[in-house]
């Protein structure tokens, strides 16, 4: 089990200038500069890039579905690491309304848990394959109110990681906590983000 060092890479457009901030989690065995790379086909030219990157290049050891306990020290440290990009975007001017997430898989599953246990009028969030997070979900970990909040949630049947009943579950919860949530199950497609969920992206969230 591990913590995570303080390390965000930053890029896109100069923050003193853009009109929005984009937060971006990696998956597991990835890095911040991967993600930050799906950043040239969106629409977030006019976005500046904050990209945490984990200890090893893994959020948390297991599966986003073991016992959350399993998963300690180590997932309540992303979910601090996540909060000081949140933090540093602020301190460089944006306001929550402002602020965007985007992860694909273990950073999916991390946007949507970060986003639900801080719920609030954000920008707009995209997890592509990914879930909330526990072997069941814990309620009373989610408060707030997304006040319509656009999220777009996405997702392979079958997922070789992510069961679709656990996106499901994740999709409803959401729309309890008034995010305007877009989902979209692509079949039989593999664990990676397709074009199509690109273009979904610019369409419902990077308008």
């Amino acid at each position: 089990m591990y913590k995570h060092s303080k390390q965000i890479i930053t890029g896109g457009h100069p923050a003193a200038s853009a009109n929005a901030a984009l937060i971006m989690i990696h998956g597991r065995g990835a890095s911040a500069e991967d993600i930050m790379r799906i950043a040239a086909h969106l629409n977030v030219k006019d976005m500046a890039l904050y990209a945490p990157q984990a200890t090893n290049n893994s959020w948390y050891p297991y599966s986003f579905m073991s016992p959350v306990a399993d998963n300690e020290p180590a997932l309540t440290s992303t979910l601090e690491l996540i909060g000081q990009t949140v933090e540093k975007a602020v301190t460089d001017g944006f306001g929550a309304d402002n602020i965007y997430f985007m992860g694909f898989s273990q950073g999916a599953c991390l946007t949507l848990e970060y986003i639900a246990r801080n719920a609030k009028r954000f920008g707009g969030a995209v997890a592509f394959t990914g879930g909330l997070i526990g072997q069941e979900l814990d309620i009373t970990n989610y408060s707030g109110d997304f006040a319509g909040t656009p999220v777009l949630i996405t997702t392979g049947d079958p997922d070789p990681h992510v069961p679709v009943s656990r996106v499901e579950e994740s999709v409803e919860q959401l729309i309890k906590m008034n995010a305007k949530v877009t989902f979209k199950i692509y079949k039989e497609r593999p664990h990676t983000v397709s074009f199509e969920e690109l273009k979904l992206a610019d369409q419902t969230i990077f308008i």
